[in-house]
């Protein structure tokens, strides 16, 4: 059984790590969530779950405007190409559905098959916001508290400064 958002808060409180949680309609898009903008103070992400030819899973949390080159990705995150993972692994790696998608959720990876790799530019922010596990709201948690929690579920993440596709800029 994977880890509630209550589960989820729990062990982030047990870590001495604090957050700040916003209840809100269910939200499945970059789009819809920036309708809240002005709510919730801090950078707000999009998070990538991908699945490499080699079938390594990788998940890319970046800034919610920054465009990714994923053609050119699997050269910056050392890994063979990429390409997004099926609902279903997702599920069953990270206990989450396609518009949860969090790097809480690694907390149901007990068996660190993710590898996180963390947008430089998302970094360069203090305060960071992420879906506790479900697209119906949104825990405020300080850049630095992201890593300890990361850290204490046995994901060493990655901090890369991802390609941006050609013609565009971040």
């Amino acid at each position: 059984m994977p880890a509630s958002r209550d589960d989820l808060l729990r062990f982030l409180a047990d870590l001495g790590i604090k957050t700040a949680t916003v209840d809100h309609p269910a939200l499945f898009t970059v789009e819809q969530s920036q309708e809240l903008r002005g709510e919730i103070a801090g950078a707000h992400s999009k998070n990538l779950f991908l699945k490499d030819k080699k079938d390594r899973i990788w998940l890319v949390v970046a800034e919610e405007e920054t465009p990714i080159d994923l053609k050119r990705l699997h050269e910056t995150i050392g890994s063979a190409r990429v390409s997004f993972g099926r609902a279903e692994l997702m599920d069953e790696v990270l206990g989450v559905s396609p518009g949860s998608v969090t790097p809480f959720g690694v907390i149901n990876d007990t068996g660190a098959r993710v590898t996180v790799v963390l947008d430089a530019r998302l970094m360069a922010h203090e305060v960071l916001n992420f879906h506790p596990l479900v697209n119906t709201a949104t825990t405020t948690i300080g850049r630095d508290d992201l890593v300890r929690f990361l850290r204490a579920t046995g994901h060493e993440p990655l901090i890369r400064d991802l390609p941006v596709p050609p013609g565009t800029s971040a």
